[in-house]
């Protein structure tokens, strides 16, 4: 117990907060950039490509730390060279899960291999893995915000076709809508994303920050615009949330955030549940009434709408 409660104290809190400035803008910006990509990531079914991606930024990020270049452009190059591939695999075999499978491994093992060969600080290995509070300094917190803000504008000027050939491909594709180039940007979108959400929660836990919070706005509404609006607002509270909690103690703010994310996971998880029962009740007591027919409009008991499929791409 006291070794638990000496990794949290409140003494010069304020102190602290600002030498971590960079890194709560950085997180903002990162949260809403996730928030607004990981919609797409669920609609796409792309979650463990978010994983696999992950691993071998982390290993270019560790090869360019080796050799004392920047580690935001290793793992950016890494990143974004293997999303693209991805991609292009997957427009011949739409089940990527084999390749990211076989990337996921060889990734981590080999930015374990350049981690291991590094001489330098401990504390920038570590960081790579798990994220690093300290670690963003000027001149990578104005690169990373101008990217995550390029890749969220690109998202937004995109949305309509992407989220169009996100819920149904093959009838985006019958009107006209470039369905496998649109696959490719987004999955170089997708590799910049990861890249830059690296630097923050590290390699192993950037599902946290793309994803989770995706998933639970999409558990309590299925209206796309809401899903993004909620999980823009749930990835700034995990990521923020989890940087000045970080300010409390000697825990890495990977954890922070993880454990934030999850919560609101868990929460709109019992909310969309909850939601499921009441039309299940709803639609019993209407399929009970006169004639057990139901009014026009009620759909199947617990069963979502699906998200609006926009009339044009």
């Amino acid at each position: 117990m006291e070794q638990i409660s000496s990794s949290f104290s409140t003494d010069g809190y304020w102190e602290l907060f600002g030498l971590v400035r960079n890194s709560v803008i950085t997180a903002a910006v990162l949260g809403l950039m996730g928030g607004v990509i990981g919609v797409l990531i669920m609609l796409r079914r792309t979650a463990l490509v978010v994983h696999g991606i992950a691993e071998i930024s982390f290993a270019g990020a560790a090869l360019f730390l080796l050799m004392g270049l920047d580690v935001v452009l290793g793992s950016a190059i890494g990143a974004v060279g293997v999303a693209l591939l991805i991609g292009v695999l997957s427009l011949k075999d739409k089940d990527t899960s084999a390749v990211t499978g076989v990337l996921m491994p060889f990734g981590l093992g080999l930015g374990i291999l350049f981690l291991s060969l590094y001489q330098g600080r401990s504390a920038n290995r570590f960081g790579l893995l798990t994220g690093q509070i300290v670690g963003v300094d000027d001149m990578q917190t104005r690169t990373l915000v101008i990217g995550a803000l390029v890749i969220t504008a690109v998202v937004a000027l995109l949305w309509r076709p992407l989220l169009f050939s996100s819920i149904d491909p093959q009838l985006a594709q019958a009107r006209g809508v470039p369905v496998n180039a649109l696959s490719l940007v987004f999955m170089v979108l997708l590799g910049g994303a990861v890249a830059m959400s690296v630097q923050v929660v590290g390699a192993l836990l950037v599902l946290s920050l793309l994803v989770v919070p995706a998933a639970a706005a999409l558990k309590v509404t299925a209206r796309p615009g809401m899903a993004v609006a909620l999980s823009m607002v749930f990835a700034l509270i995990s990521a923020v949330g989890g940087i000045m909690l970080a300010l409390t103690g000697q825990i890495p703010i990977s954890p922070y955030i993880t454990t934030i994310s999850f919560m609101i996971y868990l929460v709109c998880l019992f909310i969309g549940r909850g939601r499921r029962l009441r039309r299940q009740e709803q639609a019993a007591r209407v399929m009970a009434g006169p004639g057990g027919g139901g009014p026009a409009g009620v759909g199947v008991a617990g069963e979502e709408p699906s998200p609006t499929v926009p009339a044009r791409a």
